[in-house]
Parts: C-alpha cells; sequence; structure tokens
C-alpha cells in the first residue's frame, strides 16, 4: 500500500514492521520511549510494543552501543538511537573496535547484527554538537556498512533492510529531509539486501555527473533542472550552446561500501563528473570518490572532478550555516566549471 508521509513517519513505519516481524528486534536510545525520541521518529512504539523491546537508555552514548554489542551477542538485533551526530564520538570506542571486528576476530563466527541510526548534518539551525558529518569517520572503518537515505520510500526500505542485515550498519538520517514527505510503498517490505551496495541513477542525462547522497539530492535534482532549461556554458566550453545540458544525477546511498562502479560507468559516458556533499572537503567521501574515477575512467574524464562540500572548519554557529553549507548556487559552479574546461 502506497502512502504519502514524511521521512520521520517512514522511519517509524519501517521500524514497526520490524518490530512486528522479528520479536530479537529491540530499540535503545535516550528518550526514545514514551517522549518517542527528540524528533519522534520511535512514536508510540514503546505503547504498542512494551519498554522491555523500546528502551529508553540512561544518557551515555557509550553505555548505548555497548549494550547493543551485548544484546547482539545474546541473539538480538538491536537498534540503537544517537540522539544527535555530534554526540556519537563517545561512542566511537564501541563502534570502530568492537562493532566493527567482531565478525573478523571470531574468523566468521560471530555477527554482530546491530543498526546505529544518527541523525546527521546541518540545515535546522541547532547549536554546537547539533549539526555534524561524521559519515567519512564510519566509512573509512573496515567492517561497518554506512547508509545514508535522502527520500521516505528510501528511508523506509533500506532501515528495514539494514535491520535484517548480518553487518553492523551506521544509518544516517539527514534532519533536513526529515519532515520532506514522499510516497513509501509500505507493501513492498524490506529492500533486497543487495540493494545495500549500490547506488541510485534518479535522474539519467549524458553531459555530466553529479553524485551525491542524503539532503543534498533534492539540490542537485535542481541543479539538473536549471541546467536542462536555464542554460549554462554547453560542453564545448564558455561560449558554447546554453542549455539543454542533461546531467545525470547519483544518489549514492550507500557510503560503505561505497559503489563506484555506478559513478565510473557514468563518467564514462558523460566525461565530467561533480561530487556534493556536506561534510568537509578533506578526507571526505568526494576525495574517495575522485580517486577511483581518475583510477578507473581516467582517459574518459573531459575535465578535473569537481567537489561542493563544507569548509574544512569546525560546523559554524547556526546563523552563519546556510553560508557553510553546499547549496545550489555553489553546485552550479561547480558544474559550470567543470562543462567549460
Amino acid at each position: 500500500m502506497t502512502e504519502q508521509m514524511s521521512m520521520v513517519g517512514a522511519l517509524n513505519a519501517a521500524l514497526r514492521a520490524e518490530l512486528e516481524a522479528d520479536e530479537k528486534v529491540v530499540l535503545s536510545g535516550l528518550d526514545i520511549g514514551e517522549l518517542g525520541g527528540v524528533f519522534r521518529v520511535t512514536d508510540r512504539l514503546a505503547k504498542d510494543f512494551g519498554t522491555h523491546r523500546v528502551i529508553t537508555s540512561p544518557l551515555g552514548e557509550a553505555g548505548i552501543v555497548g549494550s547493543a554489542v551485548g544484546m547482539a551477542l545474546a541473539g538480538y538485533r538491536p537498534v540503537v538511537e544517537i540522539q544527535f551526530d555530534g554526540f556519537v564520538f563517545p561512542a566511537m570506542n564501541q563502534l570502530v573496535t568492537q562493532l566493527a571486528k567482531y565478525r573478523h576476530r571470531s574468523d566468521g563466527r560471530l555477527s554482530l547484527p546491530v543498526v546505529v541510526r544518527i541523525p546527521v548534518g546541518g540545515g535546522i539551525g541547532a547549536v554546537e554538537h547539533h549539526s555534524e558529518s561524521p559519515e567519512a569517520y564510519f566509512a573509512h572503518t573496515p567492517g561497518l556498512r554506512v547508509l545514508c537515505p535522502s527520500t521516505p520510500a528510501e528511508a523506509y526500505a533500506l532501515l528495514r533492510a539494514a535491520i535484517r542485515s548480518q553487518d553492523p550498519v551506521v544509518f544516517l538520517e539527514p534532519k533536513k529531509s526529515y519532515w520532506a514527505k514522499g510516497e513509501v510503498d509500505t507493501a513492498a517490505g524490506a529492500a533486497d539486501p543487495v540493494e545495500l551496495d549500490r547506488a541510485r541513477v534518479v535522474r539519467p542525462g549524458r553531459h555530466l555527473t553529479i553524485a551525491t547522497y542524503g539532503a543534498l539530492v533534492p539540490t542537485a535534482l535542481k541543479a539538473a533542472a536549471g541546467l536542462a532549461t536555464d542554460g549554462t556554458d554547453g560542453p564545448g566550453g564558455p561560449g558554447g550552446p546554453g542549455g539543454g545540458i542533461e546531467a545525470e544525477v547519483i544518489d549514492l546511498r550507500t557510503l560503505a561500501p561505497l559503489d563506484h562502479v555506478t559513478v565510473v560507468e557514468s563518467v564514462r559516458r558523460t566525461g565530467r563528473l561533480v561530487v556534493a556533499h556536506e561534510a568537509s572537503q578533506s578526507g571526505g567521501i568526494g576525495a574517495e570518490l575522485a580517486a577511483r574515477v581518475q583510477a578507473d575512467a581516467f582517459y574518459d574524464l573531459e575535465a578535473p572532478v569537481q567537489r561542493v562540500t563544507g569548509h574544512d572548519t569546525p560546523y559554524p554557529p547556526s546563523r552563519l550555516e546556510h553560508d557553510w553549507l553546499p547549496n545550489l548556487d555553489r553546485l552550479l559552479d561547480a558544474c559550470d566549471v567543470a562543462l567549460a574546461f
């Protein structure tokens, strides 16, 4: 059945579906019970499934993730919530040295099917520690899957698949997209597990590839629409024909493993790549993708890979975040540079 719902609603529906499907699924996190979570993603779940399965934990992220490791070893499928992205760092030891390593440490005999949900990114005018983009830390850690949905439908399907995965998953939820609505097919069930490894082409094109994820996917689609209708320098360089640029937009959605194959195949057709993300530039997903593309499609590139990212500074005060975050103008400028080269 297809329903119109927000990303928060889709995440809630996915959690509800998996709680109903498997009694071993348990949720834990600060304020997720009676309050329903600070963003209400777990609204009414404690009432309907009981506080023994929807557990309000004490304040302490290391304890939340560490308890999930223990529950997974006891046969449960924990889904834990970190209230805000900037508070995940006290739990890094549990994430990196325990959660990510256990399968390798046990020579494959033990797996930890834990999902760590983290609201990420900016755009909501929050205070310090509430608008971080920590994805590169997790994507750099072998043993963790890292997912980031861009739409309610993707959030629903990917979260259900993440909960059913035998791998530990860091599930990044773009806060800016929490209240964006879209059609969700709740009858479709969980996504095919293979979808956890693949990017998604959301708009085909032949002149330029834009690869991004999370809250920047709608911005990339606006850029592609603008290039098609409003005009810019054409692929022949400055002064070339304006408008009619067909930009291909790829939603990476799975950051570890990173589906560079889909991006390379696209660049072999378009010859140009712009990568966009909210996280700072150095050592980010864009840097990894640029390296992969130059290694696998060097002779197909018509221009250097362009990156549109947050700046290499700490996240700014909320009144300045709109100057810090990538926006439509910065993305279009990067596309113009790639097209004019």
